[in-house]
């Protein structure tokens, strides 16, 4: 579970950082989907590891 929370917190704040520098710098929208996208790809990780973990307690 620790690990999961550590991939939540650093993936927002990751994702907040990129959003600033690119509003900033004026990077491109394809960096910013991209950036969008990575961070979905790490909530969804981690939903699907804290609802294994929950399956597991319950088992």
């Amino acid at each position: 579970m620790r690990l999961v929370a550590t991939v939540i917190a650093a993936t927002m704040l990751i994702w907040l950082a990129v959003q600033a520098l690119g509003k900033e710098y004026g990077w491109a929208a394809q960096w910013a989907f991209l950036a969008d996208l990575a961070a979905i790809g790490a909530f969804v990780w981690s939903l699907i590891v804290t609802w294994r973990i929950w399956r597991r307690r319950n088992a």
